[in-house]
């Protein structure tokens, strides 16, 4: 199999050979084509020795171009052990004394890698919500890397650049941060959102749900405290509240001393949603844990409704025998006659009977 081979002379020149394999790793020159001093003349040097290794079968198509001969880069002249001596070359071929430098041409080299189309995907979606309104390139860039890998600030344009993305530096990142309050940043995206959920359906039922984000710090401080924690971990933690309509799409979100009791984050995230949009009714859906008899009657009194979810592992004793023999299906209004039984040993109620006991 025959290749091109660039070669640096003594001279300084760069010498274009076209050689083959003669087996045991060896080379053997077939063509020497001649020395350039100038990148020009490498490349109509290289162009001649691709003339030769052509296929003189293969055809070409008719595009009337006019071919350019290529400008290649001159071999540098830091020299490299050879493969191989090359002296002994054909009497006809022009002797040049060739230097122990580069032998063939190495394998093209990987730089860099970058996953521009999942950047790209990332901040179509940001623009389509309407959070372009902010103009803050800066800001963008954080959030798409905030998706990607939940990691700190400084990390940050680490990711950013494995996305194939020049980050802003680490103070342009702390400026944006702070300009993120003082811009009001958290108002202008909350509307969007807003804007976003009445296009796709309505407000008129929404979940609410907490949950906890801890930070690996030694000490506590005035808003990241130890507190109850769902994984059992004694760090420092913040709670969050999160308001989201029946798709799941995020309409509200506040964030809480890490000792906060949970149940006490629900109204003033629904007040806050309801203030900012001026919404006047609605439906809330939470746990049975999240809406204690406080938050109900806040609730109430907000003229705001309530649906309480809780799970029920079986039936109660008074009720067993009923939804044995005729379901738990109700009709409104319905009434039914039950026996609630004294303790949990006394059981009164067979549910294994069609009839009820009278009291």
């Amino acid at each position: 199999m025959a290749f091109i081979r660039r070669v640096r002379t003594a001279s300084g020149a760069t010498a274009v050979q076209v050689a083959e394999y003669a087996g045991q790793g060896r080379q053997r020159i077939v063509k020497h084509l001649g020395s350039a001093h100038t990148e020009a003349e490498l490349g109509l040097l290289l162009e001649q020795a691709r003339e030769l290794l052509a296929d003189p079968s293969q055809g070409l198509l008719p595009l009337e171009v006019e071919p350019t001969p290529a400008v290649a880069g001159l071999v540098p002249e830091v020299g490299e052990p050879l493969l191989f001596d090359v002296a002994g070359r054909d009497s006809g071929i022009e002797e040049d004394r060739v230097a122990r430098g580069a032998g063939r041409d190495r394998p093209g080299r990987v730089v860099a890698t970058g996953s521009r189309l999942l950047y790209e995907a990332l901040t179509a979606v940001y623009d389509e919500l309407g959070f372009d309104v902010l103009g803050d390139e800066t800001f963008r860039s954080l959030v798409v890397a905030r998706i990607v890998e939940p990691t700190s600030l400084l990390d940050s344009a680490r990711v950013l650049a494995d996305l194939g993305v020049a980050a802003s530096s680490y103070s342009t990142m702390k400026r944006t941060l702070r300009r993120v309050k003082t811009a009001k940043y958290r108002d202008q995206i909350a509307a969007r959102c807003f804007a976003h959920a009445l296009s796709a359906g309505d407000v008129s039922l929404c979940l609410y749900d907490v949950t906890t984000l801890y930070f690996e710090a030694e000490n506590e401080d005035a808003f990241r405290k130890v507190g109850y924690s769902k994984e059992r971990r004694i760090d420092p933690q913040i709670v969050v509240g999160l308001l989201v309509d029946r798709q799941g799409f995020p309409l509200e979100i506040g964030c809480f001393e890490g000792d906060t009791a949970e149940t006490t984050t629900i109204v003033p995230i629904i007040e806050q949603f309801a203030d900012r949009h001026g919404i006047a009714d609605m439906v809330i859906v939470a746990d049975a844990g999240m809406l204690s008899a406080k938050n109900l009657t806040a609730l109430d009194g907000a003229n705001l409704r309530f649906i309480v979810g809780s799970r029920t592992t079986k039936a109660p004793i008074d009720l067993a025998s009923h939804f044995r023999w005729h379901g738990d299906a109700f009709t409104d209004g319905q009434i039914i006659d039950t026996t609630t039984p004294k303790n949990a040993r006394v059981i009164d109620n067979d549910e294994l009977e069609r009839v009820e006991p009278i009291s």
